[in-house]
């Protein structure tokens, strides 16, 4: 990965030392997962090409797909505007991203709009 420290010192850590991170299919375009990493998560990821994150629950590092054989492959990570929050581009190997076995962690559908593109 390219610029890899450029990164790690643009990303503005919060004050538990975590960073959201948004997983994005690099080729579908969708939003296959939420999850956070720490620098040395980001560190990793960087440099094996592969996700790593931090589990809040558990308190250790975790690379997705170690258990699932559901592997993601980084194509790209890209920084927001605030620094506060990562996109991380991926190619999904496996059957999913979300533990239950879906595709996406986001296949429920909570609620719809009215969907006429006004604002209101």
């Amino acid at each position: 990965m390219a610029a890899r420290s450029e990164i790690v010192d643009q990303v503005k850590f919060g004050d538990d030392g975590l960073v959201v991170v948004v997983v994005q299919d690099a080729h579908q375009g969708d939003v296959l997962m939420v999850a956070y990493m720490n620098e040395e998560a980001l560190k990793r990821t960087l440099e094996t090409g592969r996700t790593w994150f931090w589990s809040r629950s558990r308190q250790e590092y975790w690379q997705k797909g170690e258990t699932s054989g559901d592997r993601q492959y980084v194509r790209e990570v890209r920084i927001d505007c605030d620094g506060d929050a990562l996109l991380v581009l991926i190619d999904q190997h496996g059957k999913g991203a979300c533990h239950t076995g879906e595709r996406s962690c986001f296949y429920r559908t909570a609620a719809t709009g009215p969907g006429d593109g006004v604002d209101r």
